[in-house]
C-alpha cells in the first residue's frame, strides 16, 4: 500500500499512522480565587446593571499617579446590599459615598466589596461615588501586557496612554470590570498640565481652564462601551479632521498626532476613508456615528479603543513595515489603521461577554483585512492574503479559552479563525449572501455583548446548515480536518478523519478536472468512478488537509 499525504497550505505539520493522537490533550491550567472574582458574574455583580459612569480624574505627569473618582449610576435588578467594584493593586480606593453617607468596604485582592446602607429596591436607579488614588501598573509590552505607558516625545513632552484588554480597565480606574455588562453612556473628565491635550472616547464637550494652570478635557460617549475600550491619550497633540460621507450621513473623523508628525499623518491617514468605505460595504454602517471616529497617535503599536482608535505603526504600510501574510498584499495598506478600525464592528459593536470568546473579536477582524484587500484589489488578492496568514497558525491549543476565569484561548484566533470564516464563505458560495451575513451580524447584535453560541447559531441559521461540528473542529480542537480518499476498483471513496465526532463539513474539490461539492462524513462513502489516472484536488480556500490512499 502506497500512501501519499497532501496538506493544503499548511506548513510543518506531519502525520503518521496515529495522526491525531495527543493533539486533543489540553494542558491543565491552574486558576485562582482572583481569576474567579475577575472573570465570573459574582453575586455582588449580578444584582445591578450599570447605566452611566462619570470618570473624573487627574493625571499627574510628575509622579505617574492618577487620582479622582468614578460616579456610578446603576439600576437595581434584585435586592442586595453588597456591590463588587474592581480596582487593581497598587491602586487604592479611599472613600465611597452614597446619598451623602460614607460607606464601609473591604478588599480581597483586586476586588472591593462595598456595604450599602440605603434600601436597594428592585427597579430603582441609584448612584454612588468611588474615590481612588495610586500609581497604576506600568505597561510592560503594550498593548499585550498593558497598563499605563509613560513616555516622552522627541521634544521632551509627556506622552501617556492606557491599554488594558485582558488585564482589565480596573488597572487604572474603578469599575464593574466584567465584559458582560457594558455601561450605556459615559462622561470622561481628565485633568492634565496646560501644555498637553487629552483625547478620550466620544465627543469633546468642553475644555475647562483651572486656576492652577491645568486643563480638564470633558469627553462624552453616547453609546454603550466596553471597559477596556475606555482610554486616555495625553500628549502635545495637533489635530486635523474631515467628514466621511457614509451610509448614515456625515461621519466626523478627527486625527490627533504629535506635533512633529502632522505632515506624515496627513499622508498616511488617507487609509481611514478607504477603510470606512470598504468596511461599511462588508459590515454595514460604522456603529458609532454619534460619537465620531478618531485616530490617535499613541506610544505603543495600537489598540481598538472605541471611537478613539490608537495608532503607533510609525506611519508606514504593513505591520511595522512587514507583511504578515507574506503575499505582498499586506504592504498595500497600513495594518494598524485597518485592523484596529475593523474592531469598531467586531469588538466594540459586537462584544464578547467572556474573554474566552475573544475569537469573536479577533477572527472576524483578522478576516476583515482580506476583505479590505479584496475590496480594492480584487477577489483573488483578498483570497491570497487570507491564505497567506495560515503560516502563523500554531494549532497549539483551542481557540476558545476557559470560561469565568478571564482566560483567553490560543493566538490562533487570529489567522486560524480568519481562515475558518474564509472556509465558511466557500461553503456559502454566494458573495452577496456572505456579505449579507456579515452585515446581518452587525445589525442583529448591534451594540450587544454576545456568546459564542449566539454567533454560532446565527451563522448556522443564515448559512442554512448546521455548522456545530465545524465550530467544534476549528474553535475547540487543534487538529486539521483531513479528507482521506482512495481510487480503487472503479470506486472513489472518501471520508473525514482527524476530526471531531460527526464532522460533516462540505468541501469543494476538482475531481478529474471537474469541480464538485463533496459531502463527506466520518464514515466512508463509496461511489462508482472511472479510477484510471484519477486525480483529486481540494479547493485551496478550504483550511483542510488531504490524505490520498492509492494501491
Amino acid at each position: 500500500m502506497k500512501k501519499q499525504f497532501c496538506l493544503i497550505f499548511i506548513s510543518f505539520v506531519i502525520f503518521n499512522g496515529t495522526k491525531a493522537q495527543g493533539l486533543l490533550e489540553k494542558k491543565e491550567e491552574i486558576f485562582t480565587r482572583q481569576d474567579t472574582l475577575r472573570g465570573s458574574v459574582t453575586k455582588e455583580r449580578a444584582w445591578w446593571d450599570v447605566k452611566n459612569y462619570h470618570l473624573d480624574i487627574k493625571v499627574n505627569t510628575a509622579d505617574s499617579t492618577i487620582s479622582g473618582s468614578n460616579t456610578i449610576k446603576y439600576q437595581v435588578l434584585q435586592e442586595y446590599k453588597t456591590m463588587q467594584i474592581d480596582l487593581q493593586n497598587p491602586m487604592q480606593i479611599y472613600k465611597v459615598i452614597q446619598d451623602g453617607t460614607t460607606l464601609k468596604y473591604s478588599r480581597e485582592g483586586n476586588a472591593f466589596f462595598i456595604e450599602l446602607i440605603a434600601p436597594q429596591t428592585k427597579g430603582a436607579v441609584k448612584e454612588l461615588t468611588v474615590f481612588y488614588v495610586g500609581k497604576p501598573k506600568v505597561a510592560v509590552n503594550p498593548p499585550w501586557d498593558g497598563g499605563i505607558t509613560w513616555k516622552k516625545d522627541n521634544n521632551g513632552n509627556p506622552f501617556i496612554a492606557s491599554s488594558c484588554q485582558g488585564l482589565g480597565a480596573s488597572v487604572w480606574w474603578p469599575n464593574k470590570d466584567h465584559m458582560y455588562d457594558e455601561v450605556e453612556n459615559m462622561l470622561i473628565s481628565v485633568n492634565v498640565p496646560k501644555n498637553l491635550t487629552n483625547v478620550s472616547n466620544g465627543r469633546l464637550l468642553s475644555v475647562k481652564q483651572l486656576k492652577d494652570g491645568t486643563k480638564t478635557y470633558n469627553w462624552y460617549v453616547s453609546n454603550p462601551i466596553n471597559n477596556y475600550g475606555v482610554n486616555i491619550n495625553i500628549g502635545d497633540y495637533v489635530s486635523f479632521s474631515e467628514k466621511y460621507k457614509g451610509e448614515k450621513g456625515d461621519l466626523d473623523c478627527t486625527y490627533y498626532v504629535l506635533r512633529d508628525n502632522l505632515a506624515k499623518a496627513k499622508k498616511q491617514f488617507q487609509d481611514v476613508p478607504k477603510m470606512l468605505k470598504a468596511f461599511e460595504h462588508w459590515f454595514g454602517p460604522y456603529p458609532f456615528y454619534e460619537d465620531s471616529y478618531k485616530l490617535v497617535e499613541a506610544p505603543y503599536l495600537g489598540m481598538e479603543h472605541q471611537s478613539s482608535v490608537t495608532y503607533g505603526n510609525k506611519f508606514q504600510n504593513g505591520y511595522l513595515g512587514r507583511d504578515l501574510s507574506g503575499t505582498g498584499w499586506g504592504l498595500k495598506f497600513d495594518f494598524i489603521i485597518i485592523h484596529e478600525s475593523g474592531h469598531e464592528w467586531f469588538a466594540n459593536n459586537i462584544t464578547y461577554k467572556d474573554i474566552a470568546d475573544m475569537w469573536i473579536h479577533e477572527s472576524f477582524t483578522n478576516y476583515s483585512e482580506s476583505l479590505f484587500v479584496e475590496y480594492y484589489y480584487g477577489k483573488d488578492a483578498g483570497f491570497e492574503y487570507v491564505r497567506g496568514t495560515r503560516k502563523g497558525i500554531k494549532n497549539d491549543k483551542p481557540i476558545i479559552g476557559n470560561y469565568d476565569v478571564n482566560n483567553e484561548g490560543s493566538g490562533d484566533m487570529y489567522p486560524k479563525g480568519a481562515n475558518m470564516l474564509h472556509t465558511l464563505r466557500q461553503i456559502v458560495n454566494d458573495d452577496e449572501k456572505w456579505r449579507g451575513i456579515l452585515r446581518g451580524l452587525n445589525s442583529t447584535f448591534y451594540h450587544q455583548t454576545v456568546t459564542t453560541k449566539q454567533i454560532e447559531d446565527c451563522l448556522s441559521q443564515q448559512v442554512g446548515i448546521d455548522l456545530s461540528t465545524v465550530f467544534n473542529q476549528y474553535l475547540r480542537d487543534t487538529r486539521i480536518p483531513t479528507l482521506e480518499y482512495f481510487f480503487n476498483d472503479n470506486q472513489f471513496g472518501y471520508r473525514w478523519t482527524n476530526c471531531v465526532a460527526g464532522f460533516n463539513m462540505p468541501v469543494k474539490v476538482t475531481l478529474n478536472g471537474k469541480e464538485e461539492l463533496l459531502q463527506p462524513k466520518t464514515e466512508w462513502k463509496n461511489v462508482p468512478a472511472n479510477t484510471e489516472n484519477s486525480k483529486l484536488e481540494i479547493d485551496k480556500n478550504f483550511y483542510v488537509a488531504s490524505f490520498n490512499i492509492t494501491e
